[in-house]
C-alpha cells in the first residue's frame, strides 16, 4: 500500500475537495437559504442540508464503486488510474468550453433537493474529481501481486468507496452549512446576490489539475 504520507495527503485530499464542494454553490447550499426563507422554520435548513447532502453522497457513490470493482483487475491498475485522470481533466475541458449551467436542472422541483443534488454532482463532475483520489486510497503497493492483492482489493475497495463518499459529504456539508447559516441568519440574500463570485472557471481549472495529478501518480507509482 502506499506510505502513511502519501495515504494522509489522500485522505486531505478526500475532506479538502469536499470543503471546496461545499463553497461552490453549484452544489446547493443557497437552495438550503431559500428554503429557510420561505419556510420560515429553523428546522428547514437542516432538512435542505441533509437532503442535499444524501443527493451528493449517492452520485459520490454512484462513481466510486465501479472504479472500486475496477481495480480487482491488478495488472491494470496503473492504465485504469490514468483513465480516470484522463476522464477528470475531459470533463474540466468540457466544462471550460461550455460555460452554460445544465438546463435540465432548472426543471427539477426545488421540493427534490436530494434529486437535484445527486444530478447537479454528477453534471458537474463532482464525482469524477474524487476518481484519481480513490483510488491512489486504494493503489497496490509493489509486494502486493496476483491473487493476494486482488483478495485485498476485493475485500476492501468497496467500503472505502462509501467512507471516502462519506467523509467528503461530510466536508461539503459543514463547508455549506456553515454559509448558508452565515447568509441566512446574518448577511441575507442581498449581500449574496452583490458580493458572490462566479467558480466555474475555477471549478473546471481544478479538475483539470486533479485529473493531471492522478495521471502523474499513477505514472510515478504513488
Amino acid at each position: 500500500m502506499a506510505d502513511v504520507t502519501t495515504m494522509a495527503a489522500l485522505w486531505w485530499a478526500v475532506i479538502f475537495s469536499g470543503l471546496y464542494h461545499g463553497l461552490n454553490p453549484g452544489m446547493g447550499w443557497p437552495l438550503a437559504v431559500s428554503a429557510a426563507l420561505m419556510e420560515r422554520k429553523n428546522s428547514a435548513m437542516p432538512k435542505a442540508l441533509a437532503m442535499l447532502a444524501a443527493g451528493h453522497f449517492l452520485a459520490m457513490v454512484g462513481i466510486l464503486l465501479p472504479f472500486s470493482l475496477m481495480i480487482v483487475l491488478v495488472e491494470w491498475e496503473v492504465q485504469i488510474r490514468m483513465a480516470a485522470g484522463l476522464m477528470v481533466i475531459a470533463m474540466g475541458v468540457y466544462l471550460l468550453i461550455n460555460r452554460r449551467h445544465p438546463r435540465f436542472l432548472a426543471r427539477v422541483h426545488p421540493a427534490r433537493l436530494a434529486l437535484w443534488s445527486f444530478l447537479a454532482a454528477m453534471a458537474h463532475g463532482a464525482g469524477l474529481m474524487l476518481a484519481p483520489i480513490f483510488l491512489g486510497i486504494c493503489a497496490i503497493g509493489e509486494k502486493e501481486v496476483g491473487h493476494q492483492a486482488a483478495q485485498s482489493l476485493m475485500g476492501s475497495n468497496v467500503t472505502t468507496a462509501f467512507v471516502v463518499a462519506a467523509v467528503h459529504t461530510l466536508s461539503m456539508t459543514i463547508a455549506g452549512g456553515l454559509i448558508a447559516l452565515i447568509i441566512y441568519l446574518w448577511l441575507g440574500l442581498r449581500f449574496l446576490s452583490k458580493t458572490w463570485f462566479n467558480l466555474d472557471l475555477v471549478w473546471a481549472l481544478s479538475l483539470i489539475a486533479v485529473g493531471a495529478f492522478g495521471t502523474y501518480s499513477a505514472l510515478a507509482g504513488h
